[in-house]
């Protein structure tokens, strides 16, 4: 019934001065940070697509995966933004099972976080290099921000997440767009709170400092589906639905009032096929009303290059150990299809 210190990790000074983001990539992320902040400014009419592997859990794969996405960037770039999910933190319900790379940067073997640590910067800055597109990630631990924050585009606060005071704090000294999800019992005045607290100014305690925090304008809100009492999904992306949060956005005083659908988890029941059928019906939805149009910025949708998911010992390329993904063809197919559609 004791914490046990089993060794002190590398800081982030260190990580960051032993892999340093070159000054080529740093500029691409830099233009790539300005396009995708429009975005949420009102600024540009593009549409978000975040996509990606539900976990990040082998730099070969994903960066072979984002290499694809890059292609087909630059078929849509004139309308679509594609932020490639490199999730390297995974929440679990139960605590109990793979918890992403940076507590295990081989699936199979016993947790190492030092070395976590570094296969998570090494797979972001490998993305940047190799394809020019810059990620998201999600912010399950506040503290890891300072080993990232320098190559990331965009952070997500996940559904277990975003009650808690020390990630909304946080978010509220980052200089991207962070998404609040709903949390799991869908309450929408949890989300839109928890964007009131990021975008406000704080000073906490932080990585044993005291510090202070100017706000993030740019926090806004993701509908990812809730679950009731009885652990039945409820979606949360049908045009009632975002009619009900853009009333709700009304009655706020909150900067640059922006949602991002995610097609998956409880919006889907886990259901990973039924994403495209999801993100049509979204984008439907902001066809016939111009108020969601301009408040409905983009999607997120889990994708890996083989379709489902797999044990770990079963290692399947480009296959998902944790939340079942859509497969390559059917993304790439997707992506056309909310282009033709925009």
């Amino acid at each position: 019934m004791s914490f046990k210190f089993v060794k002190k990790v590398i800081s982030p000074s260190e990580l960051l001065q032993m892999y340093p983001i070159p000054e080529k990539d740093a500029i691409v992320k830099k233009e790539r940070d300005n396009q995708i902040k429009e975005v949420f400014t009102g600024g540009s009419d593009k549409f978000i697509v975040i996509i990606g592997p539900c976990s990040a859990d082998n730099e070969d794969s994903v960066c072979d995966y984002i290499s694809r996405l890059a292609k087909v960037q630059d078929k849509v770039k004139d309308k679509i933004i594609i932020i490639p999910r490199i999730y390297t933190n995974k929440p679990r319900t139960t605590g109990e099972g793979y918890k992403g790379i940076v507590h295990q940067p081989d699936p199979e073997k016993e947790p190492d976080l030092q070395e976590g640590l570094i296969a998570m910067r090494k797979m972001h800055l490998r993305a940047i290099a190799e394809t020019g597109l810059t990620a998201a990630d999600e912010m399950l631990y506040p503290e890891n921000w300072p080993y990232v924050e320098d190559i990331l585009s965009y952070v997500a606060v996940g559904a277990r997440s975003v009650e808690d005071q020390q990630h909304r704090l946080t978010i509220s000294g980052m200089d991207c767009p962070a998404g609040m999800k709903n949390p799991t019992s869908g309450d929408f005045s949890v989300m839109l709170n928890s964007c009131v607290a990021a975008q406000g100014n704080h000073t906490f305690l932080y990585r044993a400092y005291e510090v202070q925090t100017s706000g993030n304008p740019l926090a806004h809100t993701i509908l990812r589906g809730a679950v009731n009492k009885h652990g039945q999904s409820i979606p949360n992306y049908h045009y009632e639905d975002l009619i009900r949060l853009l009333e709700m956005y009304n009655e706020r005083d909150l900067a640059n009032p922006a949602v991002i659908v995610d097609a998956n988890h409880a919006n889907s029941n886990k259901l990973y096929y039924e994403q495209p059928r999801i993100v049509r019906e979204v984008l439907h939805s902001r066809s016939v009303n111009s108020d969601i149009s301009g408040l409905v910025k983009g999607v997120m949708i889990e994708s890996y290059i083989e379709p489902g998911n797999q044990k770990v010992s079963n290692h399947v390329y480009g296959k998902s150990i944790t939340d079942a993904c859509l497969g390559w063809d059917e993304s790439e197919k997707l992506i056309y299809t909310i282009a033709d559609h925009l």
